[in-house]
């Protein structure tokens, strides 16, 4: 029914919502800005997966005015390279929708 990319990005979006949902909101993790780079070895950071995260994270504090499935096939699409901030409405305008 579910092609094999949208069963991993359905599981990735769930864990990620999971994961999210039981952290206190002092243990969230932050917007890191956006960077042109995917993985950085040095500091072992996954920009791909601080992607994922903060679009569960903006669903979380948006709900339905925010489209998480969009904003993570974005992460995925364009490798973590422009993380969405939740606190800044310019990187998550394209993600947006008004309800009626």
């Amino acid at each position: 029914m579910y092609s094999s990319k949208m069963t991993t990005l359905m599981t990735i979006l769930l864990l990620s919502y999971c994961i999210l949902s039981l952290m206190d909101a002092g243990e969230a993790l932050p917007s890191i800005g956006h960077y042109g780079k995917r993985f950085d070895p040095m500091g072992g950071i996954d920009f791909i997966q601080i992607c994922l995260n903060n679009c569960a994270q903006c669903k979380k504090m948006f709900g339905d005015y925010f489209q998480g499935q969009t904003c993570a096939e974005s992460c995925l699409k364009f490798k973590g390279k422009a993380i969405p901030d939740c606190e800044d409405i310019g990187s998550i305008a394209p993600f947006l929708n008004a309800l009626e």
